[in-house]
């Protein structure tokens, strides 16, 4: 997944009056919404906001989104720790 990096700053009420160009504008980078001429808010994309928490998407996420999953990194956590134990049939 590739970082974008178009910053876009727009004032509360260009948000309000345009929210469709604020969606396009955050699928390039983050969007400020300034209120009274200061940052405020920032709206992004979840694959942003996912990257910037450090969290990736779940399989269950990523297979509920249309497309390509060539690009999915699913990384299981080990099975151990007492999760597996052989079984007694005696």
């Amino acid at each position: 997944m590739a970082i974008r990096t178009s910053i876009t700053t727009m004032s509360s009420r260009e948000f309000n009056q345009d929210t469709a160009r604020a969606k396009r504008a955050a699928q390039k980078g983050p969007v400020f919404i300034t209120s009274r001429g200061k940052p405020a808010y920032v709206l992004m994309s979840i694959d942003e906001y996912r990257h910037a928490e450090g969290k990736g998407m779940n399989l269950a996420e990523a297979l509920a989104q249309p497309g390509d999953y060539s690009d999915f990194d699913f990384d299981p956590p080990p099975l151990g720790n007492g999760i597996l134990k052989p079984v007694d049939f005696g």
